[in-house]
């Protein structure tokens, strides 16, 4: 394995015949095996039969007598954009109301996309999305009321909450993007690689429980991670803030861990030493958490991290997962959603140290020719796990200690109120599909102003108002009610854990509805259950998506809805509360207006035949998806079908 250079290795390649292999994706508890071709394998770079691109600190150029290795059209945008500042600034700088291509692709680093409105005919109306970074979903007051004004200002008068605990502004025009950017770099805030090939914002459980050590552990090490993880050439301060570097001190361990080149990780002469010219082959995810608390959806991340502790609740290390991810192409059966399984154990020192090793695994060894197969999932999943941790471990300079026993995850929501453990009340608040606006934006800025409250937001697109005086309890209470905030036991459960995408009518990959028909979805999924005997107590977790890009992480769904036509879904069905397992497809193309003929014969007989407490998605799985279909099959709305035991 060849240690970080200034130039590209180059491996010989050669040709794959049709012969059929069997591989193994990892579902969670248990492993299946996946039988394709390797004509549509994505080949490890490593194999004798391939070549890799590298990330090189500089522009690569192809030396006589070589053969230039293939490429995606935006590995050759990144190497050329001077460490992704041009054709950007000068795009910028024209009169025309969008970027050009290269620009578009460049802008994902900084922290947005390009639109324009779908549902508007003849000349299109591009209008860009903004992203935020907040590790932790953590937002300062200050930070808050700017993204607030800046959404009434420049925006469509809404705020949207993410699933990986960040603010979305939708609608800001290009002639507003400077004056936007600038005002949240100024504020506290940043954008910095919220999209683009490089590590995206860090998860960790949102609840500030001040007083235990591991959730405070957590959070700091999310903080960390996301530091080292952070462009480090300057670009993004030169496009909008005219070069001001806008930023706080960093830790002194994080400076030492980024600048560490033993094992051949960095770039020594780069403005990039970790990214180089080429950053990374796709997108980058990352979560940190503590034992059982999987309030920020682990597995689906490139890297999961656990605070691992001793029996006086000090923590002494970490384990760590790799190769989860949701995204997939619609009739493509080499893509894939996967979860993160184990990959060793790391003492808390060295957590930056290890991270660093995983992010240079992919970074070298990532495909760089087909953005479809880049995301490190592919690259576990095609060498296995144990040949993806020697080649850490080389990165890492010492083995990985054995998985630490965890034990069993739990999805924690953190709503209501509840005690932060140093004399203050932190207060969870649903909001459906992570959309504030009108009145409910109204009045939680009224509330974040007047008491100067800092704010969490969950991967769950939920938002938590912190550091709240018991004696501003009751005011708070009243006025969120007043703006028709519920308590959680006063909202449908289904609801609650409940997320979409926002999909039409700015998405561009959009196949179909997603924010805007999740709640009549809902309705409809608790009109069925009410009929066959299912009370409101009862509920599952639903997730829809108008893509298979899967934004809404609808494969960890008991009940997921994938966009794959006009008005038209796949159902996934498997998934757990706990969402520790993969769901699977069950049935595509289905109308939504036919929802009830899929749907009713399976919540029928899981009333029927469930065991104790069984959730919809164990059911599903026990039953099996053949005889799951017999009864969709046999369901004519009006006689019971016979059920199997």
């Amino acid at each position: 394995m060849a240690a970080a250079s200034a130039t590209p290795a180059v491996m010989k390649t050669g040709v794959v015949g049709d012969q059929k292999v069997s591989t193994s994706r990892f579902f969670g508890m248990r492993r299946e095996p996946v039988h394709r071709s390797l004509r549509s394998l994505p080949l490890g770079p490593l194999d004798s039969s391939s070549r890799a691109i590298r990330a090189t600190s500089n522009p690569a150029t192809t030396q006589p007598g070589e053969i230039e290795v293939k490429r995606s059209k935006v590995e050759i945008i990144k190497e050329h954009s001077n460490f992704l500042r041009y054709p950007l600034n000068e795009e910028l700088e024209t009169e025309a109301p969008n970027i050009n291509e290269a620009a578009t692709q460049l802008i994902k680093f900084h922290g947005s996309y390009q639109q324009t409105n779908r549902e508007e005919r003849g000349k299109k109306s591009y209008s860009f999305m903004l992203r935020t970074k907040n590790p932790c979903g953590k937002v300062p007051n200050q930070l808050y009321l700017a993204m607030d004004s800046l959404a009434d200002q420049f925006g469509i008068g809404t705020l949207r909450l993410t699933t990986r605990q960040t603010f979305q502004l939708h609608g800001i025009l290009k002639k507003n993007l400077k004056t936007v950017l600038s005002t949240i770099i100024k504020n506290m805030g940043s954008t910095l690689g919220a999209c683009g090939d490089l590590n995206r914002n860090v998860l960790a459980p949102a609840a500030p429980y001040n007083s235990t050590k591991e959730y405070v552990f957590a959070q700091e090490t999310a903080d960390n991670i996301a530091a080292l993880l952070t462009p480090q050439s300057g670009a993004y301060y030169d496009v909008w803030v005219d070069g001001e570097k806008i930023m706080s001190a960093e830790p002194p361990e994080v400076v030492k861990a980024r600048e560490d080149n033993s094992h051949g990780t960095n770039f020594p002469d780069s403005p990039e030493p970790i990214y180089g010219t080429q950053f990374l082959p796709r997108k980058f995810k990352i979560a940190v958490t503590v034992p059982t608390d999987n309030s920020v959806d682990l597995l689906t991340n490139d890297i999961g991290v656990v605070v691992v502790s001793d029996s006086n609740g000090e923590p002494q290390g970490f384990n760590i997962y790799v190769g989860g991810g949701m995204g997939r192409t619609h009739r493509v059966e080499a893509t894939f959603p996967r979860l993160a399984e184990p990959l060793g154990y790391v003492p808390k020192e060295d957590i930056l140290y290890a991270i660093k090793a995983i992010v240079v695994t992919q970074r070298e060894n990532g495909r760089r020719d087909d953005r479809r197969y880049s995301r490190m999932k592919y690259l576990v999943d095609k060498w296995g796990i144990d040949k993806f941790r020697s080649v850490v471990e080389q990165y890492y300079g010492k083995k990985l200690e054995a998985f630490r026993e965890l034990p069993e995850w739990e999805f924690k929501s953190y709503l209501g109120w509840q005690e932060q453990g140093d004399g203050k009340l932190f207060c969870g608040i649903h909001i459906d599909s992570g959309r504030i606006g009108g009145t409910v934006k109204k009045t939680l800025r009224d509330i974040i102003e007047k008491y100067g409250l800092n704010v969490r937001l969950t991967p769950n697109q939920n938002i938590m108002l912190i550091d709240i005086e018991p004696s501003w309890k009751d005011s708070i209470a009243n006025s969120l009610a007043q703006a028709g905030l519920l308590e959680p036991e006063d909202i449908d459960p289904l609801n609650l854990t409940a997320m979409a995408c926002p999909a039409f009518p700015l998405c561009p990959l959009a196949i179909t509805e997603a924010e805007r028909g999740i709640l009549g979805i809902l309705k409809r999924v608790r009109a069925m259950l009410d009929k066959h005997g299912l009370n409101g107590d009862e509920s599952m977790v639903v997730r829809v998506t108008g893509c298979p890009n899967g934004c809404a992480r609808p494969y960890m769904a008991e009940l997921g809805f994938v966009g794959d036509g006009p008005n038209s879904y796949q159902i996934w069905l498997g998934g757990t509360p706990n969402q520790t397992f993969l769901a699977r497809c069950f049935m595509n193309k289905v109308k939504i207006q036919e929802l009830e003929k899929v749907l009713e014969p399976l919540f029928y007989n899981w009333k029927l035949s469930r065991l104790p407490s069984e959730s919809f998605g164990s059911f599903c799985n026990r039953m099996g998806f053949d005889q799951l279909e017999g009864l969709v099959n046999k369901w004519d709305g009006l006689a019971e079908p016979s059920t199997v035991a």
